[in-house]
Formats: C-alpha cells, sequence, structure tokens
C-alpha cells in the first residue's frame, strides 16, 4: 500500500504545472517626460509603456510615444525570454530585439536598427510596484559610451 501511494504521488507530481507569480513589470506605465535631459519644447507630450507576459517565456512590449507636434509612434514586440532575437514593428530606433528576465521585476532588452546595435535597456520595478526606471545603455554618434536613467509611474 505504501509503495502504491508513493508510486501514485510520484506520478501526480510528474502531472503538476508550476504556476509562475505574474512579474510586477506587467501593466501600463507613464513616462515621467519633465525629466528628460533635453529642453522642454523637445521633450515627447507623453510616452506611454505596456508590458504583457502573453505566454510562457513570452513578453510583449507596447510602446506609444506623442511627440511634441502631437503625432504618434505606435512599437510593438512579442519576443522569447530566452534571448532569441525577434521583430519590433512601428519604432524608429529598433527593428530586432532580444529579452531575458534575469528576475521577476527586471527585464533587459538589447535591440539594434538595421543591423546596427542600438541600446541595451534594463527596466526594474520598485518593491511597491509603482515606479519603473529604465536604464539605456547606448552610444553617441561619435562612439561615446552613455547610460541615460528615466522614470514611469504605473498607470491604472
Amino acid at each position: 500500500m505504501k509503495t502504491k501511494s508513493l508510486a501514485l504521488l510520484a506520478m501526480l507530481a510528474l502531472h503538476a504545472t508550476p504556476t509562475l507569480a505574474a512579474s510586477p513589470l506587467i501593466g501600463r506605465w507613464a513616462l515621467d517626460v519633465a525629466t528628460l535631459p533635453m529642453p522642454p519644447e523637445a521633450r515627447p507630450r507623453s510616452v506611454t509603456m505596456e508590458f504583457r507576459q502573453p505566454g510562457d517565456g513570452l513578453w510583449s512590449t507596447h510602446i506609444e510615444i506623442v511627440d511634441p507636434n502631437g503625432g504618434t509612434m505606435d512599437s510593438d514586440a512579442t519576443l522569447a525570454l530566452d534571448g532569441t532575437p525577434g521583430k519590433i514593428t512601428g519604432s524608429y530606433w529598433a527593428d530586432v530585439g532580444t529579452a531575458k528576465m534575469p528576475a521577476p521585476n527586471v527585464v533587459v532588452l538589447q535591440l539594434a536598427y538595421q543591423g546596427t546595435p542600438s541600446s541595451t535597456r534594463i527596466y526594474s520595478v520598485t518593491e511597491d510596484g509603482r515606479t519603473l526606471t529604465e536604464t539605456k545603455a547606448a552610444f553617441h554618434k561619435d562612439g561615446t559610451p552613455f547610460l541615460q536613467t528615466t522614470t514611469f509611474k504605473r498607470l491604472p
């Protein structure tokens, strides 16, 4: 009887699927445009980003930027979280990217445009889940590297 119980328990354990907690990154975020390191007249009116996890091992990003003149850019990507390159549409700074999630509250995106590396972006959420920090690593046109940090607030 004891052997049958252990065998049944082992079979049940093999068929059990772990339930992963949703990443605190998931949701809609608005950039605090007033903190951008550029003249106010050059800043976008708004930048809204939405992160989703549409399936196991996938990460989806939608970005809407409203420029100073009211024009919009809508960009979308659904990338595998294993670092496999995937297509990005609608963006003027990236057409391919890769993604990794080293922790539930951190996602790292590496971006390229027309075959040239463009930037690496690290997104992390504060413990209270209300603030998203983007750290962007990129290069100026002369090849000098730079880092830029921006802050997003969670939207309802």
